[in-house]
């Protein structure tokens, strides 16, 4: 980007969130992130936020337009998993991931396109996942909030496209973070074996390309799915 951006990532304060917010400042933006718990990198400013709560949302944003102006750039990163076979799934197991990973998209993303509109300027990347698009056993909640996000993304493309805002949806496959040093080197193994490029992205991996959406270089860019999966799901 050739300008400093105002920038806010949600769920910023750990794994893929937290490198999301640090390629972000390294390059000179203004950056908040929020969270539930914890706090973002050096150099960012952490608003607690819960993104199933729409007032909550709005605080966060009225305090970060004060802090560092409006929001030009967000990325709906903020997610919650809660693994289940069909047959033992609980409706709030289904109705809790849907509501954080799709309508908490949903709430930032309205609440960003207030200023996004005023300023004719905005750019919305969405965090989803190679699983929104391939399916995975045991992810029927996770899966459906992640494809969710696409048409998301590609309706707003639709009627915010003419006012210099871009929506695009970030892919990502196995990542580097907390969540997959818990899997049993049998499973790593496995999951390896189905990933052309043989082994697992860093979050930096994914971090810049979504900076990378975010600049001006990606201007022309509006309604598309990126993988950063190695070859996993090659965008399918």
């Amino acid at each position: 980007m050739t300008v400093a951006r105002t920038v806010l990532v949600t769920g910023g304060n750990r794994g893929i969130g937290f490198a999301i917010a640090e390629e972000f400042v390294a390059l000179g933006h203004r950056v908040a992130v929020t969270a539930r718990s914890g706090d973002g990198p050096a150099g960012t400013m952490t608003v607690r936020a819960d993104v199933t709560d729409a007032t909550s949302i709005d605080a966060a944003f009225t305090s970060i337009e004060a802090e560092l102006g409006p929001v030009e750039v967000v990325v709906a990163n903020a997610g919650i998993t809660r693994d289940m076979l069909l047959m033992r799934m609980s409706d709030s197991d289904f109705t809790d991931v849907v509501d954080t990973n799709l309508s908490g998209a949903f709430r930032v993303v309205k609440r960003a396109s207030k200023g996004m509109l005023k300023a004719r300027f905005g750019r919305i990347v969405l965090v989803s996942s190679v699983v929104g698009l391939l399916g995975s056993a045991g992810q029927v909640n996770y899966s459906a909030s992640k494809s969710g996000l696409i048409g998301l993304a590609r309706s707003v493309t639709r009627e915010l496209g003419s006012r210099g805002i871009t929506a695009n949806v970030i892919a990502p496959g196995f990542i580097e973070t907390d969540m997959t040093a818990e899997l049993s080197e049998t499973q790593q193994a496995d999951y390896l074996k189905s990933i052309p490029a043989a082994r697992f992205a860093t979050p930096q991996e994914v971090a810049r390309v979504i900076t990378w959406l975010a600049s001006d270089d990606a201007a022309y860019i509006s309604g598309a799915v990126i993988p950063v999966d190695g070859g996993l799901g090659m965008g399918h």
